[in-house]
């Protein structure tokens, strides 16, 4: 079995250090590696002190590409599952086995980290919430289950899912609520686990847009083009 961390980072010099040490001393079975999205800063030097493969992006190519360069590496390197988590300090490392066991033990394909499911300690802006709560509605509405956090970064999936984003298919732009419409109607089951999340100490987000009017305008774009487009065969052709 080999599982691999992949961590998006853009410009996180001063904190992917000790995120990257984080797991690897909590799992030091596991492969990490830090997808560069061609930070101008010391990201990269950082994270290869603390123990990281990295990979850089040339210039800055966004959040979406920078996950599905690590997808691509995943796939070629044999992973047969990945843990996703930000480079911020967002995520709580420790949650990682939790996230993984569903997929694991072959009860689920893609497994999401909610902050809001269990003893919930993540407290966002105003602004955010009511983002949150929109989309948290609209996809378990579209999907038929119940999902509490469809922002979340912090996931956890099989080779299967891996293999199936490495293909066109794969919501680059805004991969948040999008990827979980997605993976629903190509047959894969997706479950949520409770995660400890921490307030980002970067003061940004990699997955909300530059403003929250225009990040739900773009999203809801995105969504309705996935639901115009033809179902893609998921977990039993790939």
């Amino acid at each position: 079995m080999k599982i691999l961390v992949l961590i998006p980072a853009y410009n996180e010099g001063p904190r992917i250090g000790a995120v990257v040490r984080r797991v690897r001393e909590t799992y030091p079975q596991y492969g990490v590696v830090v997808v560069n999205d061609g930070s101008r800063d010391d990201t990269a030097r950082a994270a290869r002190a603390a123990g990281a493969e990295v990979v850089s992006h040339p210039f800055n190519m966004g959040y979406g590409v920078a996950i599905q360069t690590g997808y691509k590496y995943a796939l070629r390197h044999g992973c047969e599952y990945l843990v996703q988590m930000d480079g911020d300090g967002q995520h709580d490392a420790g949650c990682i086995a939790q996230l993984l066991a569903p997929v694991v033990s072959g009860e689920a394909d893609f497994v999401l980290g909610s902050r809001f499911l269990g003893d919930a300690s993540y407290e966002p802006s105003l602004a955010r919430r009511v983002g949150m709560l929109f989309f948290r509605r609209l996809i378990s509405w579209l999907i038929g289950q119940r999902i509490t956090d469809t922002t979340s970064g912090f996931q956890a999936f099989n080779r299967q899912v891996i293999r199936y984003f490495t293909t066109e298919v794969f919501p680059c732009d805004y991969p948040d609520a999008d990827m979980l419409l997605t993976l629903h109607r190509a047959g894969f089951r997706i479950r949520e686990v409770p995660a400890r999340m921490h307030a980002s100490s970067s003061g940004k987000s990699m997955h909300s847009g530059w403003k929250p009017l225009y990040y739900m305008f773009k999203m809801l774009l995105s969504i309705f083009v996935t639901l115009l487009r033809e179902r893609q065969a998921g977990s039993k052709h790939v």
